[in-house]
């Protein structure tokens, strides 16, 4: 029987949660796909192939078991496959919204390959755990028994929540330091709301402090509290801080009034949706109200800040990238997300220069695809003589962040960087070239996804668990 109910892909077809018509969504920050109803997602997952070899769960960063919980679901065993799912993933909630499955797991799929269209993977893992807190399947951390051990996390990012997650399940005291008001790092204030609803990282939160992490908010590392004092208090410190230091324009005229930062920008927009006090926003700097924007970069920051503006009423928007739609690194779904709903896409195009003392137009330099760099990427290349003015009134720069100077900021000579300022740290553990300090997610890896910061928070506490038990050992001999 319960073979009858998988291999239906060459019957049943692909088919995607109800997506708002774009006239909808574009007056609300509210997210844009439906759930899944209980016979749709059962259909959805009978379509996996149940592969020898599966490729989508190779290509996941966490190795989620998806054809075993796919094939729960089909069978209906929903909580049964939200404890599979659960095994792995701290966050599967967030991870079925937000990871670039079209990159990942479902742009892996094998039958996908075979031209029978992907199985809705991330939609399904959605369903899942939303189903899931719904039905009261979701329990506070209970561990088994407590231990005196103590660790530091720096950082109330994806990584340092994930590790967090797992400490605290084995017994340990975790204490999380974030400089904002809010814990939930880029999930908070950097991810808009149509694609993460924010109800649904705080009840994670929520769900975290109730088993027993506790978290230190408005607290900066540094100014507030020394990092040396954390490391003799604790036994362990882990780091999580993410990369926030924006790449800055180059160009005549590029710190002009009206330029601003992506994360400042989705930070406000943020923050408004949480009903705060926001003075840059207000006053008009950093909402798209009435203007002309364009949007300067090709990730996912950068979709986030077009498809917000169109949200907040901009008269229109324009994104440039400097290269092809071909090789721009953001996800292709959020791209054609953002043409529905309105944005419009320069492509082979680079900011030269800006006019106005508040900016008024970008002089836009036209660009062609040259022989690859050394990561194999087409290098874009100017076209001589090819360049025009694009009306803007408010310019955002999405191109990327690189890690703050941490051993400076900290006063920590010891804590090894890499030529790109992230902290060295051993792959797969976390360790860095300081006893008991570890660190994890993007101020390792440098600007990354979620999936990937979760990976390394999860492996991170395990060789935390190990350094700890090997300590205790050694003691009692």
């Amino acid at each position: 029987m319960a073979d009858q109910q998988m291999l239906k892909f060459v019957t049943v077809e692909r088919d995607m949660p109800e997506k708002r018509a774009a006239e909808d969504r574009k007056a609300d920050f509210g997210e844009i796909y439906a759930e899944y109803a209980d016979e749709k997602a059962k259909e959805q997952s009978a379509r996996c192939s149940q592969c020898g070899v599966p490729y989508c769960q190779n290509h996941c960063p966490l190795h989620n078991n998806i054809p075993d919980w796919l094939r729960l679901t089909a069978e209906g065993r929903l909580q049964e496959a939200y404890e599979l799912s659960q095994a792995t993933n701290t966050f599967p909630e967030i991870c079925g919204r937000i990871c670039p499955q079209d990159r990942l797991c479902e742009g892996n799929c094998v039958i996908e390959q075979s031209g029978h269209g992907t199985v809705t993977i991330g939609s399904v893992e959605k369903y899942i755990t939303d189903t899931a807190w719904e039905k009261g399947w979701v329990k506070a951390i209970a561990p088994a028994t407590e231990r005196s051990e103590s660790v530091a996390i720096i950082g109330a990012g994806p990584g340092g929540l994930a590790a967090a997650d797992v400490l605290r399940q084995a017994g340990l005291q975790v204490t999380v330091y974030d400089r904002y008001d809010r814990a939930g790092g880029l999930l908070t204030y950097g991810i808009p709301g149509f694609k993460l609803e924010k109800d649904v990282v705080m009840r994670r939160i929520e769900q975290l402090e109730q088993g027993g992490v506790r978290f230190k908010m408005n607290c900066d590392v540094g100014p507030d509290v020394a990092f040396e004092d954390l490391r003799s208090k604790y036994d362990a410190v882990l780091i999580g801080t993410g990369v926030y230091k924006s790449r800055e324009l180059p160009g005549p005229g590029a710190g002009a009034a009206g330029i601003v930062r992506a994360i400042d920008y989705l930070t406000a927009s943020n923050r408004k949706s949480f009903g705060d006090d926001v003075p840059e926003f207000d006053s008009g700097e950093l909402d798209a109200k009435g203007k002309r924007v364009v949007v300067i970069g090709g990730g996912d920051t950068a979709m986030d800040c077009v498809r917000t503006a169109v949200r907040q009423g901009a008269t229109s928007v324009k994104c440039l990238y400097r290269r092809d739609r071909a090789n721009m690194p953001g996800s292709q779904r959020e791209v054609a997300n953002a043409e529905e709903e309105g944005v419009e896409f320069v492509w082979l195009s680079a900011p030269k220069a800006f006019h106005g003392d508040a900016v008024t137009s970008v002089k836009v330099q036209q660009m062609r695809l040259g022989p690859p760099d050394a990561t194999g990427r087409q290098s874009p290349e100017e076209i001589d003589g090819a360049d025009f003015d694009e009306p803007a009134d408010l310019v955002i720069k999405a191109l990327g962040f690189e890690a703050e100077d941490l051993p400076k900021l900290w006063g920590q000579a010891e804590l090894e960087v890499t030529r790109w300022g992230t902290i060295r740290a051993e792959y797969g553990t976390g360790r860095t070239t300081m006893k008991g300090v570890y660190a994890v997610g993007d101020i390792v890896r440098g600007a990354s996804l979620v999936v990937w910061a979760i990976r390394d928070g999860r492996d991170a506490a395990k060789a935390i668990l190990d350094d700890l038990s090997a300590t205790q050992a050694v003691a009692a001999e």
